[in-house]
């Protein structure tokens, strides 16, 4: 099948395109670099060096003819969403309306896109998590808003032009390429500096709980939802609550490090906490989280010590 990945030489883009290329797909991937490393690109995937947000790239969905659009690139970064709100719709929402009307000029079949749980949700009640589909979306970044925005595209494009669709909400996602030089991604950042045996600095009381979801536990559901007939939204994480503090403890553990905690004044208006159900991915997709949060942070270890 010929598949384009927008984000392809991404942490989570690049992973899923080695595994679509060992699946024998055809794959195209676009990426502007940004934060995405081009030895990151499977050689056996074409690739096009350029900005979602580029008319050109209707030009090379005109060329390529992609049946299956995986659309992963996006700006991730919650707080730069909050210091420059225009940037952050520029990249996530006309940018990705750009992806939406080059699929729908080229006769693409189906996309799949990356969305986030816990910026879409907001901050819910105690009784909400893990927070289901059903909850009310009221994002609190521009980040979230933006996500939320272009679901809201999918299915009007799905309505009145019949592509099909599957939003992907994601949890937490760890693992192997995650950008450690970056605000988002605390595990990658946390392991990069307690390696270089630098004490990572945790906001607040350390007590903000997050869902973390490895890599590949994502990928696989990325190859679920290219499968899957039905159109629909689904959280992807593990239904577990892990806080800043653990996951400092648990890094230090698995790497043998002596660093010390340092704490710093808490981020305004950051989420005390996000959990994700992944009761309806589980029902509809016939997915599951796999890997544990100790084996995963282990493997991620270990791929940043290489």
């Amino acid at each position: 099948m010929k598949i384009l990945v927008t984000g392809g030489a991404g942490f989570i883009g690049s992973n899923l395109v080695d595994t679509l290329v060992e699946r024998n797909h055809n794959v195209v991937v676009i990426d502007n670099l940004s934060t995405g490393k081009k030895e990151f690109v499977n050689t056996k995937a074409k690739f096009f060096e350029i900005d979602i947000t580029d008319q050109k790239v209707e030009e090379i969905f005109e060329q390529e003819k992609p049946e299956v659009v995986f659309h992963l690139a996006a700006q991730i970064d919650v707080r730069k969403s909050v210091e420059d709100p225009m940037t952050d719709a520029r990249v996530n929402i006309l940018g990705s309306i750009n992806i939406l009307e080059s699929a729908r000029k080229s006769g693409v079949k189906k996309i799949v896109m990356s969305s986030t749980g816990g910026a879409i949700y907001g901050e819910v009640t105690d009784d909400l998590i893990p927070t289901k589909e059903t909850c009310l979306a009221r994002p609190i970044s521009p980040y979230g808003i933006a996500k939320l925005t272009i679901e809201n595209y999918l299915h009007y494009y799905h309505e009145i032009f019949g592509l099909n669709y599957v939003v992907l909400r994601y949890a937490n996602v760890y693992g192997p390429r995650q950008n450690s030089k970056g605000e988002a991604g605390v595990v990658a950042i946390f392991i990069d500096k307690i390696l270089k045996n630098d004490s990572p600095v945790i906001n607040g009381k350390g007590l903000q709980t997050r869902d973390y979801v490895f890599v590949d536990d994502v990928v696989c559901a990325n190859l679920l939802a290219l499968d899957s007939e039905p159109i629909g939204t689904y959280n992807i994480g593990t239904r577990k609550e892990t806080n800043v503090n653990e996951i400092f403890q648990t890094i230090v553990k698995y790497s043998g490090s002596t660093v010390q905690e340092i704490h710093a004044p808490a981020k305004i208006g950051e989420q005390t906490r996000s959990c994700l159900d992944y009761s309806l991915a589980q029902e509809k997709l016939d997915w599951q989280p796999e890997i544990e949060l100790s084996e995963g942070i282990e493997r991620t270890l270990e791929w940043f010590k290489k």
